[in-house]
């Protein structure tokens, strides 16, 4: 598709694979792409043993079900942590049990917190945002390090009081600057994992990137803030 925010993260994803020395399958698929031809390319790439990990940009477009494309994708190389049975180990707690794919992101806020010297065990964390990305995955890894977990959502009443009795925040909502500094307990460490393209006349692309917290407000209240981009 032509998503400005999934451009940007391919092409992170590309760059950093050759970084690494992996080879690149990449596939470019049009917005009008159906249901039946991306299966199709995933089940392709699924008998290519040359291919050991697939990724699914998401979302994917209104027309196809995510579900059906995620789970097509066998999950020895759901490397993206999203198939249903590696979401399913994740949310059973078991020490003998071996572990599947975890989402990126969401492992990338705990390690983040825990190069941060951020201690994770005993804080209250507010994940805001449920989504199967980031959001649940997110709450259930800060809940397996012992943190006391809130998620909220487009329902949750009175967010920013909510928001306000966080010692850990993981905002993860998709809408521009949306968290503002005067929810933020003073001192509190803040992960924005948004990328939001909002219109920019000073800029040649006419837009830039933005998180989902006004980074200006929050960086003057919180002990630690991640910038976006």
């Amino acid at each position: 598709g032509e998503r400005v925010d999934s451009q940007t993260y391919v092409s992170m994803k590309r760059k950093n694979a050759e970084e690494c020395g992996f080879a690149d399958f990449h596939r470019t698929l049009a917005e009008s792409v159906s249901e039946e031809e991306l299966l199709a390319v995933i089940d392709d790439l699924n008998r290519n043993d040359e291919v050991d990990g697939i990724l699914v940009q998401l979302p994917l477009p209104s027309h196809i079900c995510e579900d059906h494309v995620i789970s097509a994708i066998v999950p020895e190389k759901d490397v993206d942590g999203f198939h249903p049975l590696h979401a399913g180990m994740l949310a059973q707690k078991s020490k003998g049990r071996r572990s599947g794919f975890v989402p990126c992101t969401p492992l990338g806020c705990i390690e983040l917190l825990d190069r941060s010297g951020v201690e994770i065990e005993g804080k209250h964390a507010v994940v805001l945002g449920r989504s199967n990305i980031v959001g649940l995955p997110a709450a259930m890894l800060l809940l397996l390090r012992n943190a006391t977990v809130t998620i909220c959502h487009s329902r949750t009443k009175n967010l920013p009081d909510v928001l306000r009795e966080a010692d850990i925040v993981v905002a993860a909502i998709g809408r521009p600057e949306f968290v503002r500094g005067a929810w933020i307990k003073p001192g509190a460490v803040v992960i924005d994992v948004g990328i939001n393209a909002v219109e920019d006349a000073s800029k040649m692309s006419g837009r830039r990137l933005v998180g989902d917290v006004n980074y200006d407000e929050v960086s003057r209240v919180a002990s630690a803030v991640t910038p976006v981009p």
